[in-house]
């Protein structure tokens, strides 16, 4: 049971750091309500990215938790480099018998060049004034043409989750103000879903860096 409460810390460096230890706490029990789904959930999404990339893509994904998804995109063919900020999930990936590793999107470089990154459920954790930051990295880290599918909180302003296991910082968007941010780094929309679940509303994107040249037309993000 989690209590909301409005508004955010001053400090962004302290709610990234309050989230990530929450999840370290809670990693086990978010591996176990998700052991039966898997990826059931991202199916969808991770389909959609398949049309726009070529088999055997190399793949960054960020906030890989359990590594569901990961194993999903690995059985279709894909290359996945799985990264995590708390230490938990990455232990749990490994005691699986597959090499995961720690990345703070906010402070490490992401490397590349990728031909798609995935952040499934993450972004939201990233402080408002941070993201834009994060996003220059995900462009750089692409190679033209590369893919980038992503889900965020839908809705406005920013809130402080207290659980179980601590707090966690979320920060909802809407898609104008996604798309005044992805259109300068050269983004195209390919593909956008609104939907909810149990934790509320999600908005997921798939966006396209400039030059595609693969399989589908993509068109211009509107803002």
């Amino acid at each position: 049971m989690m209590s909301t409460t409005r508004g955010r810390k001053e400090n962004r460096g302290a709610n990234n750091r309050a989230t990530v230890e929450a999840y370290d706490r809670y990693a086990l029990d978010y591996v176990r309500s998700t052991a039966e789904g898997g990826a059931r959930q991202g199916h969808r999404a991770l389909a959609q990215l398949l049309e726009v990339i070529e088999p055997d893509g190399n793949i960054l994904e960020i906030g890989s938790g359990a590594g569901w998804d990961a194993d999903w995109l690995e059985k279709a063919g894909f290359r996945v480099r799985r990264t995590d900020a708390a230490m938990a999930f990455v232990r749990f990936q490994e005691s699986r018998g597959v090499h995961a590793e720690r990345l703070d999107v906010v402070q490490d470089d992401l490397t590349g060049p990728y031909d798609a990154v995935v952040a499934l459920h993450v972004l939201q954790h990233i402080d408002r004034s941070a993201l834009p930051a994060v996003l220059r990295k995900v462009s750089r880290a692409l190679r033209e043409g590369g893919a980038f599918l992503f889900s965020i909180s839908e809705g406005r302003g920013d809130v402080v989750e207290q659980g179980a296991s601590g707090q966690y910082y979320v920060a909802m968007w809407q898609q104008a103000e996604l798309s005044e941010v992805l259109v300068p780094l050269g983004f195209r929309l390919q593909w956008s879903i609104s939907d909810q679940d149990n934790e509320g509303s999600w908005l997921t994107m798939l966006v396209v860096k400039k030059g595609h040249d693969r399989k589908e037309t993509v068109r211009p993000l509107a803002i």
